[in-house]
């Protein structure tokens, strides 16, 4: 599809003076017709098309972005406002009235007026990204044909890519307000809907088994803000704080998780999980953070039954341990004491964790296993507190790592260690520019997973299955980050591939129409199938019906009709999705009254302490010490150099120069002038004081230089030094004249060898 189609067909109508003319710059550019290919282009003719481009038409939609995100923010801190007056009249409400009456109708009637408002700033910020999006395409799409049609004279690109890279219109981060948003539909949903039903799902889950059934899906990067905004309407998101289970900062970043996954030479346990055989099992390391914060580490094992049920053993295990443990020289021993003596007897959790520590060793030493593969990922996860019927999980920026050593010659993994010291040691991150092209693979999409638990409400399963039907999402049942990790770097190992590998070279985004229709052709199929079961049952078990306000229908009404391919071919940043939830805690207030004080834009007087304090880092953040950048080899300009040389020059010049004046005023001292020769000492050593500072700076400053150094180039301790000697010395200079002065006009008679000690201090007051 041509872009200029493409542009017309993804234009927000409420928006549309406000887009790119990308006919006009085509016009500009004699894109029209023949006769104007024919046509000279002049200077005058490159002027008009640059003015335009880089000047008129980027202003025109930067301008228009940050006009509609600041109001977006003001509509967003005024509904913040109104649910925080609602929240303290209803807790006057439940002061007054010892029964807590319900809220009355008025009440209901503003709830769902702030609701209809959250829903319109939701749509409009998934507008904007859009917006941003195919305009930034825009532009690049007309440099690119000006360079290919006018590029032997002139190029645009480079002058247009330094604009861009000057506005914010292309990279904005719209999360510190989603995080707002999701708080509020939160608290609203509740106010709505009513506690009961959470009440009802935390009291039924503690009772019997709980089983669910997981649904997994690939996002296109240009559709995650998109799926993310759809979810955090009905779900908040949870905030992962290791320290602590109780509410954290609403500003609290996702976490960083590492999964280190074991297999021996032949593969076993990657043949077991892509044969799909009865009881195939996946072993596992998994931490959050960065290895060198002492994270709590666990050992995984997970078999998958012939039903299609999952079994898990996992226990704790210290790092300082697990090389012995893969070894079977530790079994556990100081674990088991502790549990031991808080149980005060061997009750259940000792003869559990026995049996695991068994389970697991065993397995390992039977199988042979050892660490082949690193899976490195952020995770945003999204739940009602309390309320596990629906369970989602986004993770984005992962990337797969070798960590065999299978290769004897050149291991990527130290034989005799557990992990790849070169990645935990320096605290290497996303993107992991560092490692090997050969040893590193990034997935293209993110990963979302979706576990719902069986017999949930109606009511909850309608949304879900309006996002898992729509055109946002690619459908991908049994991926494996295991699996699809060995099956990138070991092919020469395996003979069997999974399904999923051939999709990465397609394009995964869908035409909602086209989307709406091959979910209707999918259900029509599977009514057809549950038709046919039911003929022979002697009942009928299909209730589908093709209509319009099927939800499917409803999906490709609510994710967008006229969103369609935008054309962009950039692969955004890599994500994938792990199997297992994991450890995090969940952050959604009952009441609004901390809405603004836990926002980036809250003027509080807690915020404004916590701006003014020091920064604090969050978890599995850490000061690196020493920045990627600086892991390559010195290249420095010239320039640089040659100024710290000019530098130690000019100190050499002025010592030279007080060389000079203590040495002259030595010569002409004579014999028996005391006083002008150890004025002559004190200038010299202020002259080899100044060399030798000189001469000390300039080495100190190379080797900042050579190692990068952040620190400050200037010292003010030797040009002090020099000034405060100087004044002193000519201080007492002047004072000696000066007395020498008194002593001829108030004693004439003055021999004549005090009259030559005041004419050698003239002399050498005229000198200096």
């Amino acid at each position: 599809m041509r872009f200029g189609k493409t542009l017309k067909n993804s234009i927000y109508e409420p928006w549309k003076s406000n887009y790119i003319d990308y006919g006009k710059l085509k016009r500009l550019l004699r894109e029209d017709g023949p006769q104007d290919e024919e046509k000279d282009w002049t200077e005058d003719d490159e002027g008009k098309f640059v003015e335009e481009l880089v000047n008129v038409q980027i202003e025109k939609v930067n301008a228009f972005q940050v006009e509609t995100y600041k109001s977006l923010r003001e509509r967003t801190s005024d509904c913040e406002s109104r649910l925080e007056d609602f929240a303290e009249s209803e807790k006057k409400d439940k002061e007054a009235s010892e029964e807590g009456e319900k809220e009355d109708e008025k009440s209901q009637k503003s709830l769902q007026e702030v609701l209809k408002e959250l829903d319109g700033i939701t749509k409009e910020i998934n507008e904007l990204e859009k917006y941003s999006r195919i305009n930034y395409t825009g532009f690049l799409k007309a440099a690119k044909k000006h360079d290919r049609k006018r590029g032997s004279s002139y190029k645009v690109r480079p002058l247009l890519q330094v604009r861009l890279a000057a506005l914010p219109f292309n990279s904005e981060d719209y999360s510190p307000l989603l995080y707002r948003l999701s708080t509020m539909y939160s608290f609203v949903r509740q106010r709505l809907d009513g506690e009961s039903e959470r009440t009802k799902s935390m009291t039924d889950s503690k009772s019997g088994k709980e089983t669910y059934t997981s649904h997994k899906f690939w996002v296109h990067p240009e559709n995650l803000l998109e799926v993310k905004t759809y979810i955090l309407r009905r779900l908040p998101v949870l905030v992962y704080n290791p320290q602590t289970s109780k509410v954290v900062e609403s500003g609290q970043s996702d976490p960083t998780i590492t999964s280190l996954y074991f297999d021996n030479p032949q593969f076993v346990l990657y043949n077991g999980k892509i044969e799909r055989n009865s009881d195939a099992s996946s072993l596992r390391l998994r931490w959050s953070g960065q290895l060198d914060e002492k994270p709590e580490i666990f050992f995984e094992k997970k078999i998958i039954k012939e039903s299609g049920d999952s079994e898990e053993t996992r226990f704790p295990i210290k790092e300082k341990y697990v090389q012995r443990f893969i070894t079977g020289d530790y079994k556990m021993e100081k674990s088991i004491e502790k549990l031991r003596d808080r149980e005060g007897t061997e009750g259940n959790g000792v003869a559990s964790l026995k049996n695991s520590v068994d389970e697991i060793q065993s397995f390992i030493k039977d199988t042979g296993l050892q660490p082949v593969l690193r899976a490195n990922y952020t995770r945003a996860a999204f739940q009602i507190p309390g309320d596990d019927k629906v369970r989602i999980s986004i993770d984005t920026d992962v990337a797969f790592i070798r960590e065999d050593s299978l290769d004897q010659d050149r291991p990527c993994r130290d034989p005799a260690d557990w992990h790849r010291e070169d990645i935990d040691r320096l605290g290497i991150k996303f993107p992991f520019s560092e490692i090997r092209q050969g040893e590193i693979s990034r997935f293209p999409h993110a990963l979302l997973e979706i576990k719902v638990k069986d017999g949930s409400s109606k009511r909850t399963n309608e949304w879900i299955k309006d996002l898992m039907t729509s055109h946002l999402l690619k459908e991908a049942p049994r991926f494996s980050k295991f699996v699809h990790g060995v099956a990138s770097f070991f092919e020469d190992y395996v003979n069997s591939f999974p399904f999923w590998l051939s999709d990465l070279e397609t394009d995964i985004r869908k035409d909602p129409e086209t989307a709406f229709q091959e979910e209707q052709e999918k259900k029509a199929k599977q009514a057809e199938d549950e038709l046919a079961v039911g003929s022979f049952l002697g009942k009928s078990t299909s209730s589908y019906k093709a209509a319009v306000g099927s939800p499917a229908g409803k999906a490709a009404a609510d994710f967008g009709k006229r969103r369609s391919d935008t054309g962009i071919n950039d692969v955004a940043e890599e994500a994938d999705s792990d199997e297992d939830a994991d450890h995090v805690t969940q952050s959604t207030p009952g009441m609004l009254s901390g809405l603004l004080s836990l926002s980036p834009f809250s003027n509080t007087k807690y915020a404004r302490a916590h701006r003014q304090g020091p920064v604090q880092l969050p978890p599995g953040v850490r000061d690196p010490g020493k920045l990627i950048k600086d892991m390559s080899p010195v290249q420095v300009e010239p320039k640089v150099w040659l100024a710290n040389q000019r530098t130690f020059i000019k100190w050499q010049h002025i010592s030279v120069l007080l060389a000079t004046l203590s040495l002259g005023l030595l010569n002409a001292a004579g014999e028996l002038n005391n006083v002008a020769r150890g004025l002559a000492i004190v200038y010299t050593v202020i002259a080899l004081f100044t060399g030798a500072w000189g001469w000390w700076m300039y080495i100190v400053r190379s080797r900042m230089i050579k190692e990068r150094s952040g620190k400050d180039f200037d010292n003010v301790v030797g040009p002090v030094i020099v000034c405060i000697g100087l004044i002193i010395a000519l201080c007492l200079n002047f004072g000696f004249k000066y007395h020498t002065f008194l002593q001829e006009v108030n004693w004439p008679g003055n021999s004549s060898e005090t009259l030559n000690f005041a004419h050698v201090h003239r002399l050498n007051h005229q000198d200096l």
